[in-house]
């Protein structure tokens, strides 16, 4: 009887282990500069992020665009505190003491999440560019690396001249995943509409270590472009989404979901608690907004009878 009570109580505690919730992930979510209107885009990603219950948010404001050097010596976030840094930053550099603590960070196991426009940051940081893979604009061009895209399920290193970045008007657009396996991709939609946006294309960089998840098909190079990447820098994981130009484009439920995949997946190399499919996911032909209070604020623009390469 006793060795049968205790065998029921191991049980017991093995369930109640089982359905514990895992730990909310810590995040650092960075911004304060963009050539894009951060102050309404930050509160839907951190919206994005919270609304999985799987994080806790800690926003990060920089210094104000041409800030002096004093101002900058105030802002020292510390990294370790967190398990993921995800960034909605494009602008001034970072002070050197911060660079190095980033550098340190991810190369140490950190994660890291690149979101649409910090892709065009730092163009001479040579660290940053070989954790997000490729980025666009920045003085960005063939010295900075290949342009990649895909064709025919085969990853292309395109090393002509060129300029880095380039998108053609917003409008909604198809994304088609390349890797279904991986952890970030798993039981989505082959293909699924996502709501409008910029399609950003001829990204250059040094590509090293890097997976292509998804693409979209560019009306500008009417090749895959990469809209989903991951990658490995030193210990650290990097997940870098070229999606979420503005709130309106931020506000579709893939973006969600793939923003919360994408950033667990950066902190632990896992999606335990941001698996679950949810019911209302894009289709291939049918996009699916996320309805947030005060939001969408940005109004996309009219459509242009011809594509454009600005940001």
């Amino acid at each position: 009887m006793i060795r049968l009570s205790f065998s029921l109580l191991a049980l017991l505690v093995a369930v109640s282990l089982a359905r514990s919730p895992l730990p909310p992930l810590r995040v650092l979510l960075i911004t304060g500069q963009n050539n894009h209107k951060w102050e309404i885009t930050t509160p839907v990603l951190k919206h994005a992020l919270e609304s999985s219950d799987a994080f806790t948010i800690t926003v990060s404001t920089t210094p104000a665009k041409g800030a002096d050097p004093a101002t900058w010596q105030t802002w020292h976030p510390n990294f370790a505190d967190y398990d993921v840094v995800v960034s909605n930053y494009n602008g001034d550099l970072w002070p050197d003491s911060v660079r190095a603590a980033f550098e340190a960070y991810v190369s140490g196991g950190g994660g890291f999440v690149s979101v649409h426009a910090a892709n065009n940051s730092f163009g001479d940081w040579p660290e940053y560019n070989r954790m997000i893979g490729v980025g666009g604009w920045g003085g960005r061009d063939e010295k900075s690396g290949p342009w990649l895209y895909v064709k025919d399920g085969k990853l292309y290193r395109d090393t002509t001249p060129g300029k880095g970045g380039a998108h053609g008007p917003q409008h909604e657009f198809a994304i088609e995943i390349q890797q279904p396996d991986h952890p970030i991709t798993r039981g989505l939609p082959p293909r699924w509409l996502h709501t409008r946006d910029e399609l950003y294309s001829s990204l250059r960089g040094p590509a090293e270590n890097i997976e292509i998840l998804a693409t979209a098909t560019s009306d500008l190079t009417h090749q895959h472009e990469p809209n989903l990447m991951v990658l490995q820098y030193g210990k650290g994981r990097v997940f870098h989404t070229t999606l979420g130009h503005a709130d309106y484009s931020m506000l579709c439920r893939g973006f969600y979901e793939t923003l919360q995949r994408g950033t667990e997946w950066a902190a632990t190399g896992e999606c335990q608690r941001t698996a679950e499919v949810p019911a209302d996911f894009p289709t291939a032909d049918q996009a699916s907004p996320v309805a947030l209070a005060g939001h969408p604020q940005q109004v996309p623009p009219s459509p242009k009878p011809a594509a454009s390469a600005t940001k």
